[in-house]
């Protein structure tokens, strides 16, 4: 009995850590140091890179 409800516990935690870390993987967001705008990544459909206060911020394309 008390077997199960390790077994119970072990896979709740792992689920739960699993989740944080793909939430975690989704939301990265780290900041590029730039210099000029071509420091920055590359253009993209949908989203453009421009070089302010020496970090690329991102700015939507819509």
């Amino acid at each position: 009995m008390y077997r199960d409800k390790d077994m119970t516990h072990m896979f709740v935690y792992a689920i739960i850590l699993f989740i944080f870390l793909f939430f975690l993987a989704n939301n990265v967001k780290g900041y590029v140091v730039c210099i000029t705008n071509n420091d920055c990544p590359p253009r993209t459909r949908l989203i453009l890179y421009k070089c302010r206060n020496r970090k690329c911020v991102s700015y939507s394309i819509i």
